[in-house]
């Protein structure tokens, strides 16, 4: 019973940005990091209290270094840092199930705050064998590969539809609802925490009944881009070393062996 509770800043409840900026830009960021945290740890608690015998928090949002650890169940343990070689460093098929926290939907979502695909300023969207997917959806296919399902997933409301859309088996929070990139109606911090803890419990008990979300390699892949001379300097290597090709000025393609690799070339 070892688990990874994943943990994003966007989906996080009262979690907003301002025109033209990011989550970190808001003006409320402080008390967003510390939310992040209280929600990490009320999965990490439910975790623990299902009989979880190993609960790894992994601190995942932009350079991996965002949550306020002391307020975390002393019983974690804790990722810190990003690296280009690999989305899950420590995941392996010797865990149970993937808990993601303040994700958010992808870059194309309509009215979905803070919506992006790991950058937002350098991505119109990313495809897997035509299919369009955001962090849920990547970050799922990408533990799926490890044979790993992801159980639960706490976002805003578009984040929520997209996340049982391709994972159907899934327990879910919604911390709040989007009405744009930059508007919010959300959930108040204490009730969004007691319903991950009570969802993450349903999700456990439910264990039996969670998929993995795998896409078996090799994978054809598209990279959009938001503009043209980003595309243009991509260094995207396809599977047989060749620079991706251009199907239009602003989108890229290759064919890679797993899904994994997208991200090791973003």
């Amino acid at each position: 019973m070892k688990f990874v509770v994943a943990v994003d800043m966007e989906g996080i409840a009262c979690a907003y940005g301002p025109f033209g900026g990011g989550v970190e830009d808001s003006f409320n960021i402080a008390s967003v990091r510390k939310q992040a945290t209280r929600e990490a740890d009320a999965a990490a608690r439910a975790l623990f209290a299902c009989g979880a015998e190993e609960v790894i928090v992994w601190d995942n949002h932009g350079r991996g270094c965002s949550l306020d650890y002391d307020l975390l169940d002393e019983r974690c343990k804790i990722g810190i840092g990003a690296t280009v070689d690999t989305r899950y460093p420590i995941l392996d098929n010797s865990f149970a199930g993937v808990v993601l926290i303040g994700y958010h939907a992808r870059a194309s979502a309509e009215n979905a705050v803070l919506a992006h695909t790991y950058s937002s300023v350098a991505y119109q969207y990313i495809k897997v064998n035509g299919m369009e997917l955001g962090e849920i959806g990547l970050d799922a296919a990408v533990a799926g590969a490890y044979g790993v399902p992801v159980i639960f997933v706490s976002s805003d409301d578009k984040g929520v539809a997209e996340a049982k859309s391709i994972l159907p088996w899934i327990e879910t929070v919604e911390t709040k609802q989007s009405f744009a990139y930059t508007r919010i109606v959300s959930k108040h911090p204490k009730t969004v925490v007691k319903e991950i803890f009570a969802g993450v419990q349903n999700a456990v008990k439910r264990l039996a009944e969670m998929k993995c979300f795998d896409i078996p390699g090799p994978v054809d892949v598209e990279i959009r881009y938001r503009r043209i001379d980003a595309a243009k300097h991509a260094k995207s290597i396809d599977m047989d070393g060749n620079p991706f090709a251009f199907k239009d000025g602003y989108t890229r393609t290759g064919k890679l062996k797993k899904v994994e690799d997208i991200l090791v070339r973003l």
